[in-house]
């Protein structure tokens, strides 16, 4: 829905940025991120939004999760408020709504020449981001004073795509209210968090408020900070633990394989013992006939009890991995490894993989596993998702 007008002269940009600059939080709200994976909303709620002495307001923080709907935060800020009166003078809830930059309605007109900046300048910028005090606790708020973006203009060629800086992001100075547009309310959190990422901000209007707040919106790097340190700490004990996994298994193969050609040496030595006997023996193939015979029935017989006692088919293949699995259990036990410890770290890393992927589509951003963990681990992690892929086909 396309805004409805400017209410104020001052730019949102310009009045989010001299917030922070200023501490006066009562201006300002500012999303981040928690270790539970909800997102904070600090927002400045008063019991009288068009108090004067607003520098009294304390922030008041509000825990959601990406999946649910604006209309949830909606209420959750309507519950924060003192009801107001409407034309008829009947006490109502005020509207709250939520306005975010559309970067597909820019307005044309004539264009300035813009100046590059160099790689060098650009990475000594990146380094003057601040850190602020919310809720005793000091968090990241990313750099205050922006700089101009190279987004082309009419007659300049320019990209026009999702950003995963959020707060960190590069904007222009000269942004007005005509480019914003109002959210439905059924829209989910974390896809308006995504569109609002263009923009490095979103502003929440509430019915009886002078003017809009605007809040700060997280980057890719906020919104997963928690859950990447997660997995850097899960991706140094699978590390640890894998090594001592992988010395059993290399352990538990080499004897599966010996025994596998102490198996063929066995077929080999009754072959030859047969051979013996029906050729050089006396005895002839009339006595050796139905010892052979009953020698077989024996194997099949003993093929079946293994069949009901292990629920298996009876193969080559079977018996080998069955002989392995045996051979790494005792093993694991021997060097003090825990299979369960590390099935639920492997499940966790996954799941935490798996997640940041998700906020990484959001925000479309090629996510390099690297970064986080350990080439091996990141192996090690596939080739374990692999195997509860095949599991899951094979029943």
């Amino acid at each position: 829905m396309a805004s409805r007008g400017c209410r104020c002269t001052a730019s949102a940009k310009e009045r989010f940025s001299s917030a922070y600059a200023q501490g006066t939080y009562w201006s300002a709200g500012k999303l981040l991120t928690t270790p539970s994976r909800l997102l904070k909303l600090v927002l400045p709620l008063g019991a009288n939004q068009e108090q004067s002495n607003r520098r009294e307001i304390e922030p008041l923080a509000l825990l959601v999760h990406p999946h649910q709907p604006l209309s949830y935060l909606e209420r959750l800020i309507q519950s924060e408020l003192p009801a107001i009166r409407n034309p008829r003078g009947q006490e109502k809830s005020p509207s709250v709504f939520f306005w975010a930059k559309d970067p597909g309605d820019q307005s044309l007109g004539p264009v300035e020449p813009k100046s590059h900046h160099g790689k060098g300048q650009a990475l000594a910028e990146s380094a003057e981001l601040e850190a602020s005090e919310i809720d005793g606790d000091l968090t990241k708020t990313g750099k205050l004073n922006r700089i101009k973006t190279l987004r082309g203009g009419p007659g300049e060629g320019g990209v026009e795509s999702y950003s995963s800086l959020g707060h960190e992001s590069h904007s222009t100075d000269n942004t007005d209210r005509k480019n914003f547009v109002r959210w439905s309310a059924s829209t989910e959190i974390g896809d308006f968090i995504r569109e609002a990422a263009r923009d490095a901000m979103f502003e929440i209007e509430i019915e009886g408020s002078p003017e809009r707040i605007p809040v700060g919106v997280p980057s890719f790097d906020d919104r997963t900070h928690y859950m990447r340190m997660r997995l850097h700490k899960l991706s140094e004990n699978i590390a640890a633990m894998a090594a001592v996994k992988e010395e059993c298994d290399r352990a538990a193969h080499q004897g599966a394989r010996q025994v596998a050609v102490g198996g063929f040496g066995l077929l080999a030595g009754w072959w030859g013992m047969v051979y013996w006997l029906t050729f050089k023996t006396s005895s002839g193939w009339d006595f050796v006939e139905p010892v052979t015979y009953l020698v077989g029935l024996t194997t099949v017989m003993g093929g079946y009890l293994w069949f009901l006692y292990n629920n298996r088919e009876v193969s080559y293949r079977a018996a080998l991995n069955l002989t392995v699995s045996r051979r790494q259990n005792r093993l694991y036990q021997a060097r003090g490894f825990d299979v369960a410890k590390w099935q639920a770290l492997i499940e966790e890393a996954n799941t935490l993989r798996k997640e940041i992927r998700a906020i990484g589509n959001e925000y479309d951003v090629d996510w390099n596993e690297e970064d986080e963990a350990d080439r091996k681990v990141v192996e090690v992690l596939e080739k374990e998702s692999a195997k509860k892929e095949g599991r899951k086909k094979g029943d």
